[in-house]
């Protein structure tokens, strides 16, 4: 055993995956590693990067399971010898896997750079501070005050160990559960607060990052792209399933249109749901599955491919109010990660999950310098989904989602806050003109009409074709509105429960008349579930 850092502590045997605890100048075993999850990831040990002018090299690895919801406060029963294995986190209630790298800084600095939403987050350990709070205490959405600031708890978890690699900075814990809450702040951090050892909790800072910005190299090659070898048949229709992302955790059956949940791995049963609504027999996606397409998405022009589809519509508060409905693109860029594509009713827009957390106050939020003022704020599912996601697509996933526009100036920008029992993520973008989508998406001249929204009304000399193509796109929105309850009020119940301050919100409205919506889309996009870890 060889060891980078005198200050590492533990690490875990390349050969025989027994993990050893270094004191002094002995190596006690304290238990076995199990099997590595194959998630595919593009980091590897040896790669390495720089940060802020200093060089780093991923020396070790911890890769976890999370599960979302309630879950039985008792630990599962250890593995032969303390082995970490997939029983438990990463059984049938798996909700995801992440890895957090163990970088080790020339100066003799460890971090930890681990996924966020499908892009990456480098974080450092710090001491607890005095003013944490309990984490028994803690609730997604909720404000608190920890290190002398203000922080969103974005998501709380329960997580275990699935398997360990290379050197770590201290032993890892080889079984049982426990918690991680992920807080957010209007400066854009992101910190992890944790009780995976009970006596001392665990308290990490860090900032969103790019594999672009951190110069990495020694990636693993062709990582992201298709995945070979890895034999997938849809558990539904039995065609075979081909996965194209290496972060892919739910896929759509190309055949039968089954949504498949490959969180499990290779091996594992598959479980999957049909899909039976308007999406099966209605229109493909205007911009096709695999199309690549180059936009300025908060950055420089880029080339974006589109890897993912979703239907979605709110839940009326009540039966006199219309539903409304809109459709997602999910986009995938090696460097950059994903961002969301969205063709609502008011035209079409970008976003991007945020690592931080704006600042709001009553009906304002504001967010890097830009002043958003609420628009909508309305109880959200989604109908149909076809291609590939970075988290586990649930069946009629719900979501209490609330809008925000740019104000003065910043009229184009937009902000979005999705809420779910478990879990809160902000995403923030811009309009596009439909012109702009077109073009980038090298859409056909003859469908380019379907992409337009908020059209002014057609002219007498529009033609046949413009009012086939509004007949088309009225009939497919039709049969999308047949899928969207009007549950009202009791829809936010049953998701949020009747104790939640969406519920009591719902409620307010329907007794005051107020914010009802009669038209639009989601400025947002759909988050991972779990922590930025």
């Amino acid at each position: 055993m060889e060891f980078a850092s005198a200050a590492s502590a533990s690490a875990v045997c390349g050969f025989c995956r027994s993990t050893l605890v270094r004191e002094g100048e002995a190596l006690r075993r304290i238990g076995v590693s199990a099997e590595l999850f194959d998630d595919h990831s593009p980091l590897q040990l040896g790669a390495s990067g720089t940060r802020l002018g200093v060089a780093f090299t991923l020396v070790g690895r911890l890769q976890y399971g999370y599960s979302m919801g309630p879950r039985a406060s008792a630990s599962p029963a250890p593995s032969p010898e303390g082995a970490a294995g997939p029983t438990g986190a990463a059984g049938s209630d798996l909700g995801g896997t992440w890895n957090e790298w163990h970088a080790l800084f020339d100066n003799g600095r460890s971090a930890w750079l681990s996924e966020d939403n499908g892009a990456y987050v480098i974080a450092f350990d710090a001491p607890l501070p005095a003013d944490a709070p309990a984490l028994g205490e803690l609730r997604a959405g909720s404000r608190v005050l920890a290190d002398g600031r203000a922080w969103d708890v974005a998501s709380v978890l329960r997580a275990r160990l699935i398997a360990a690699q290379g050197e770590l900075p201290s032993a890892p814990r080889l079984q049982g559960e426990f918690s991680v809450v992920d807080l957010r702040n209007s400066a854009g951090e992101v910190a992890t607060l944790d009780d995976a050892d009970a006596a001392r909790p665990g308290w990490s800072v860090g900032r969103s990052v790019t594999l672009a910005e951190l110069a990495m190299s020694g990636l693993k090659e062709a990582s992201e792209k298709t995945l070979a070898g890895r034999a997938l048949a849809c558990p539904n229709c039995g065609a075979a399933l081909e996965v194209k992302l290496a972060s892919t955790q739910s896929l759509s059956c190309t055949q039968c249109q089954a949504v498949v949940d490959i969180s499990q791995g290779v091996g594992a049963d598959l479980a999957h749901y049909r899909q039976n609504n308007a999406g099966e027999s209605g229109a493909e996606p205007q911009i096709p599955l695999g199309r690549s397409g180059t936009l300025a998405l908060g950055g420089p022009p880029l080339s974006w491919q589109v890897v993912g589809y979703q239907e979605r519509c709110d839940i009326p508060d009540g039966a006199d109010e219309e539903t409304s409905f809109w459709r997602e693109y999910l986009l995938y860029q090696r460097e950059a990660g994903f961002a969301f594509l969205v063709d609502s009713n008011e035209g079409w827009s970008w976003v991007r999950p945020l690592t931080g957390a704006p600042t709001v106050a009553g009906s304002r939020a504001q967010w890097q310098g830009v002043d958003y003022r609420q628009r909508w704020s309305y109880a959200a599912r989604t109908t149909w989904v076809q291609g590939e996601f970075y988290w586990r697509v649930q069946r009629d996933e719900r979501a209490h989602v609330t809008d925000y526009e740019g104000r003065g100036s910043a009229a184009r920008a937009r902000l979005s806050r999705e809420q779910t029992p478990d879990e809160v993520t902000w995403s923030a973008g811009e309009t596009l003109d439909a012109a702009q989508v077109a073009d980038a998406f090298a859409i056909a001249p003859a469908a380019r009409a379907a992409l337009q929204r908020d059209a002014a009304p057609l002219s007498s000399g529009g033609g046949l074709r413009a009012g086939i193509v509004m007949v088309l796109v009225l009939l497919v929105l039709v049969a999308l509105l047949v899928q969207c309850s009007r549950g009202g009020c009791d829809e936010v119940r049953d998701t949020f429960g009747a104790a939640s301050a969406e519920y009591q919100q719902c409620l307010a409205r329907r007794g005051s008349g107020a914010g009802l919506r009669t038209g639009g889309g989601s400025y947002g996009g759909w988050s991972s579930g779990g922590s930025h870890k």
